[in-house]
């Protein structure tokens, strides 16, 4: 059985190069980088390195990066930590249920998306109000790739003072991101989405603004994040970061070749029976989700499995109900029930995609038959 591996949104194996900037803090330097003696220096040294390189990938100052456990407690740290009790959150329905649970308790106003999954900057304008707190909407959707106009999204909320987040898990060393240019107050950094293990992320935060910490204690990471670092992943997300920065233009031609050539076969092998959900143009170069209408997608996964790919949101995986994203674009509830992601990475090659389409198209054609 050859297998092919089409969910790296999901999550992505460790580059080998960034393995081995890790590993030297698991073993010889394993010293505590708060200590003074011999044993801290090598580990600190290694902390400031990554924290530079993250902060070279999105264009931010060291100072300005607060390494956290992953994604889910950036968001938190970003929505609970700026946001008072009772405060008013602006967000999307859209949205990472990271973001959303962090919000429960707060007055949350959703604003819609289109029938493309994209926000209207003049919507958010609108729902701005005096009240409002913050603005929380994620650079891309996991599910359908699809890209927000966030530079114009946040200038509306900068003109009427209110601090704008973006959750970029699925941006940040996929397309190019810098925090001056999108004009964002924070931004939330996933390792495990571009080739540094999980359990380790980063949130950006301007300078001057201010937040409360999540986790108290000895004072790490500017009083933000309490808690021994985890030396030998932050050298691996630094490293992630630097071949990012390196390498991003290549790859991202790369993967919107690939991921249009799969898009191709696809529409030649199940002829008029391939509908694309999401923007076509404003999206990852590594995403395409699609439907195949009159097949449950989840069926059709679990009938293919030297295939790794999703129905949605790998938080989601599990639940046999519609996306909830496809159905917040006003798509049918059977094309969402039909709807496939497929996200290419680093080590994805022509074969396979051209495998992955004959799999999906052979699969396909035999659920269809009466």
């Amino acid at each position: 059985m050859t297998s092919v591996y089409l969910d790296h949104n999901a999550t992505t194996p460790v580059d080998p190069r960034v393995l081995e900037a890790a590993l030297p803090y698991l073993g010889e330097h394993f010293g505590n980088p708060s200590s003074t003696h011999t044993y801290g220096r090598r580990p600190r040294e290694a902390v400031a390195a990554g924290r530079a390189q993250v902060a070279a990938l999105i264009g931010a100052e060291p100072e300005e990066i607060v390494f956290t456990g992953g994604g889910s407690e950036a968001d938190t740290l970003a929505v609970r930590g700026l946001v008072p009790g009772g405060g008013q959150v602006v967000t999307q329905p859209t949205e990472h249920p990271a973001i959303l649970e962090a919000c429960r308790g707060y007055d949350v106003v959703s604003l819609p998306v289109d029938g493309l999954g994209r926000v209207a900057p003049s919507a958010l304008d609108a729902a701005l109000t005096d009240r409002t707190a913050l603005v929380s909407i994620a650079h891309a959707n996991s599910e359908t790739g699809t890209l927000q106009p966030i530079a114009d999204l946040a200038a509306a909320a900068r003109r009427r003072g209110v601090p704008f987040h973006t959750d970029a898990a699925q941006t940040v060393g996929k397309v190019p991101v810098d925090v001056r240019r999108l004009g964002v107050d924070l931004l939330t950094v996933v390792g495990h989405k571009f080739y540094a293990p999980k359990g380790v992320g980063a949130l950006y935060v301007r300078s001057g603004l201010r937040l409360r910490p999540l986790v108290v204690g000895g004072g790490q990471e500017g009083g933000l994040r309490a808690g021994t670092e985890n030396v030998a992943f932050i050298a691996a997300l630094g490293m992630a970061a630097e071949i990012a920065r390196t390498e991003l233009a290549a790859d991202m031609a790369r993967l919107a070749e690939l991921r249009d050539l799969l898009h191709r076969e696809l529409d030649a092998l199940v002829p008029g029976g391939v509908l694309l959900n999401g923007d076509p143009a404003h999206r990852l170069p590594g995403t395409l989700n699609v439907s195949f209408p009159g097949v449950r997608s989840r069926e059709l996964l679990a009938a293919i499995p030297e295939l790794a790919a999703s129905t949605g949101s790998a938080c989601h995986e599990g639940v046999d109900a519609p996306s909830a994203v496809l159905t917040a674009m006003g798509l049918p509830d059977e094309r969402a029930r039909s709807a496939v992601r497929l996200s290419l990475g680093r080590s994805t090659t022509e074969a396979d995609v051209r495998h992955a389409a004959r799999l999906l198209a052979t699969q396909v054609a035999a659920m269809r038959r009466p």
